[in-house]
């Protein structure tokens, strides 16, 4: 059975260390897109990188479309590997879409959990006025959705590079691009309603887990407000700005994203 979830969810472990460090990556990529931040944690911690059912390398055959139609569904994936692999006091690290599903995993299990590091991440992308801002009006998800449907690849290559939000450096918007028209487009469009139309802020008030929110500036996804939100709605909650641009700093900023999960580390040690 651990087998089964190991090879249903591409899971590889790495490094010398014996605390856990799970990395969980966001919506349309791979744990590929690690591979400029793990490497940094090789030495002081054992490295658990997976792909969700439906993305990279895992079995898409595995693919439910009732359990993956909410977030839960990907949340239980990250349980299931906990489980396989008897994982305890694990350092979550998790991109966009992701940050949410660990807060959900924790919140069932949190006995398994020490710390969790969210990069961008958001409770809701939908603008509800007058008191919340997810960056996003109706509307724009709708049309978002809708153009994903009708023409995905043109999607993928509208949404990419303005998600990656360095211009400067358009080989990383490609990749990116690649990343989402390289996986399932019938997967990747549930996947997409149940990350942009979700909503999780009853949620946050029942993490107990210490958490880190890395902030970027100019990120269309996951702007400044909800980040601030997050930071006031959730208990043992730290937020740190970052210089990085754009939704994807562990690609684009991987020094100042391994720097600062560096600094929070080593400042919340237990003494």
């Amino acid at each position: 059975m651990a087998q089964d979830i190991l090879k249903r969810n591409n899971v590889n472990v790495s490094g010398k260390g014996t605390q856990p460090m799970l990395f969980a990556h966001g919506f349309g990529c791979d744990q590929n897109m690690w591979r400029y931040v793990a490497p940094a944690f090789e030495e002081d911690y054992k490295l658990i990188l997976f792909d969700y059912v439906g993305s990279g390398q895992s079995d898409v055959t595995a693919y439910n479309p009732q359990r993956y139609n909410e977030l839960t569904g990907y949340a239980q994936d990250i349980l299931d590997i906990c489980e396989a692999l008897q994982l305890n006091n694990i350092i979550f690290v998790g991109h966009s879409v992701s940050s949410m599903i660990g807060i959900l995993a924790a919140i069932q299990q949190p006995q398994r959990f020490e710390k969790l590091i969210m990069i961008g991440p958001s409770p809701r992308y939908i603008n509800d006025q007058p008191d919340y801002i997810g960056g996003f009006e109706r509307a724009d998800i709708d049309e978002l959705l809708d153009l994903m449907d009708h023409n995905f690849i043109g999607w993928a290559n509208t949404l990419a590079p303005a998600i990656m939000g360095t211009p400067d450096r358009p080989g990383l918007g490609q990749e990116l691009t690649q990343s989402f028209c390289s996986t399932d487009p019938v997967i990747m469009q549930q996947f997409a309603r149940a990350t942009l139309l979700s909503d999780n802020r009853q949620d946050l008030h029942k993490l107990q887990t210490p958490s880190l929110i890395l902030q970027c500036a100019n990120d269309i996804i996951a702007p400044l407000a909800v980040g601030e939100f997050m930071h006031s709605h959730l208990p043992h909650s730290t937020l740190r700005y970052m210089d990085a641009t754009g939704h994807c700093p562990h690609m684009s900023a991987p020094t100042e994203t391994v720097t600062l999960m560096n600094e929070y580390l080593l400042r919340t040690q237990p003494v």
